[in-house]
């Protein structure tokens, strides 16, 4: 480690971070700026391009166990950038508080985790390895990042014990919440496909309305279940159907719809696909048309049952913040669905109120106290876990 560059400041690095435009596939040189630090604080560092897509993995030892950081630096779109107050990509400073696009989701938890890093590695080598794993892919079809990542890891052989996701987890006080599990989701795209023809000769046509109709109807329908230990019940959404007809008096020749499932560990995304399947097969049944379902499983739902692990990262941040965080499930997906394939992992980062709105933005004071977590996290992991 280099001692002269040892010491950062996570404001500071957190702007620097948000000043790169890395939204999605774009990485606007924000990764050149992880591996630096890294690098300058003795991290082996392998960037790991997947398509257009970068990534990095760093490790520092070589020993176990090895605690993993895992976070991302793209973001999503500006949206309107008019009603912005400063450039999104300027990373203003404005009475205490960090204003930019990712401020919160996620730069500000990598520039924090880092700095943690680097303070833990001033006072000596940690009795095992800390590592991080940073992708450009989180906010976009996540083909080409953590999940790809993860694959070519789990194939080298490499062996992570445990990993802290960086995502802003907490609800309104920053310690208040962190994710021990995630719910799977599963899309569908649903077509039927029919024939064309005047509304008063049905006989001559195939109307694909009514069977599509049916078909969401039935779906609907089924309660899928009454909710698992430390879970939601799941929930299954039609977030549209599309017809396209501007004719009053034209039956249309296709209709489609698309849905989403948020399922707790009663199912499987393959269980609930074939489900879907053979709904679209009956609802098929005597239509003279087709009805086509094609499923896309994007994650499973996971669990890291409380135990020592989750034991620490609580303790870390009860023992800075003076909260007592409660361990939940609750959210959308992120990356943690594919890192859980190697090891158990936790979701822990600032209050998420403002990301993905206008005028995202981080408190100073929350990033200095999310880094101060993070460092007392990693001192509490090797106390704990190393033999």
């Amino acid at each position: 480690m280099n001692s002269a560059t040892a010491a950062i400041d996570p404001v500071a690095f957190t702007r620097e971070l948000i000043r790169c435009p890395s939204v999605t596939p774009a990485d606007g040189g924000a990764m050149d700026l992880v591996e630096r630090a890294l690098t300058n604080l003795g991290f082996t560092c392998r960037r790991m391009r997947f398509g257009e897509i970068e990534n990095l993995y760093a490790r520092l030892g070589t020993a176990q166990p090895n605690l993993c950081f895992a976070g991302h630096t793209d973001v999503v779109p500006v949206g309107d950038l008019a009603a912005w107050s400063s450039a999104p990509f300027e990373a203003a400073l404005t009475d205490g508080v960090v204003i930019g696009r990712g401020a919160v989701d996620m730069k500000s938890a990598i520039a924090a985790f880092i700095a943690a890093a680097g303070r833990v590695l001033a006072r000596g080598a940690p009795a095992g390895s800390i590592s991080l794993l940073i992708t450009g892919d989180e906010e976009g079809v996540a083909e080409h990042g953590t999940k790809a990542v993860v694959a070519a890891l789990a194939a080298e052989g490499e062996i992570i014990d445990h990993c802290v996701v960086g995502e802003p987890t907490s609800s309104a006080a920053i310690g208040d919440m962190i994710k021990i599990g995630r719910r799977g989701s599963i899309g569908a795209t649903i077509t039927v496909e029919g024939k064309q023809g005047h509304v008063a000769y049905p006989d001559r046509a195939a109307n694909p309305v009514p069977v599509l109709v049916r078909l969401l109807a039935r779906l609907l329908a089924r309660r899928l279940d009454e909710g698992f230990e430390g879970f939601q019940p799941s929930n299954l959404e039609v977030t549209t159907i599309d017809v396209g007809n501007a004719a009053t008096n034209v039956i249309p020749a296709r209709a489609s719809a698309y849905l989403n499932i948020r399922f707790n560990p009663t199912h499987s995304g393959a269980a609930l696909a074939a489900w879907l399947t053979e709904e679209a097969r009956i609802a098929g049944e005597g239509f003279a048309g087709a009805v086509t379902l094609t499923p896309k499983i994007s994650g499973e739902a996971f669990l890291t049952a409380p135990g020592g692990f989750t034991r620490v990262v609580a303790g870390a941040v009860r023992a800075v913040s003076g909260v007592e965080p409660q361990l939940s499930t609750t959210g959308g997906t992120s990356d943690a669905r594919f890192i859980r394939a190697l090891c158990p992992v936790v979701e822990f980062g600032l209050v998420g109120a403002t990301m993905h709105a206008i005028d995202e933005r981080a408190p100073t004071t929350e990033i200095v106290a999310l880094s101060a977590i993070y460092e007392r996290l990693i001192d509490d992991y090797f106390k704990a876990f190393s033999s």
